[in-house]
């Protein structure tokens, strides 16, 4: 079997990210988005130059997950106002976490999420919250079995559509603790 590699972006992969993060936002949300639509998120959200940002600031954490060597999945994470929904101390946002539809399965969301939260605790998170569309139901069983509840719902707009996403937290392991 095929061990998961996790490791932190640099800056030299923004355009592989840029080019999954769009990949894998088209194959979970297009078929249910506009294409007009999808193409003003995807423009707005996953360029090249958006990724070398975010990789580059420092209340964001970039992580890549590779399986036999080829980029699969990617998680970020970042210190950021929280909907009022949000009540817990110190949250930090699981603002994006993708994996290809081609590696849905192989176990590798696990690996990427106990990577996501140890990077929200290296921004000094105490929680972890995030917000999933209402109509993704892989990802809500994902993050239930994953520790997280749901405590509301904010708006997501993706071009000209405004959209629900449930919000869910769950508490980050404190420091020494095991994540498993």
């Amino acid at each position: 079997m095929s061990s998961v590699i996790i490791r932190s972006a640099e800056l030299s992969d923004a355009r592989a990210l840029a080019k999954l993060a769009a990949r894998t936002f088209e194959e979970t949300f297009g078929a249910d988005n506009s294409p007009e639509d999808l193409k003003i998120l995807l423009k707005a959200s996953y360029g090249e130059a958006q990724q070398a940002h975010e990789i580059a600031d420092k209340d964001v954490r970039t992580l890549l997950a590779y399986l036999d060597k080829e980029l699969i999945g990617f998680a970020q994470v970042r210190r950021k106002i929280f909907p009022t929904c949000v009540v817990a101390q110190n949250p930090v946002e699981l603002h994006r976490f993708y994996l290809a539809r081609s590696a849905h399965g192989t176990g590798a969301a696990e690996p990427l999420m106990v990577s996501a939260r140890e990077a929200a605790q290296e921004l000094g998170g105490l929680h972890l919250w995030l917000g999933v569309w209402e109509r993704n139901p892989r990802a809500i069983a994902f993050y239930l079995k994953s520790g997280f509840t749901q405590v509301g719902s904010h708006n997501f707009v993706v071009g000209s559509d405004t959209q629900t996403d449930w919000i869910f937290i769950a508490p980050l392991p404190k420091a020494g603790a095991s994540s498993t």
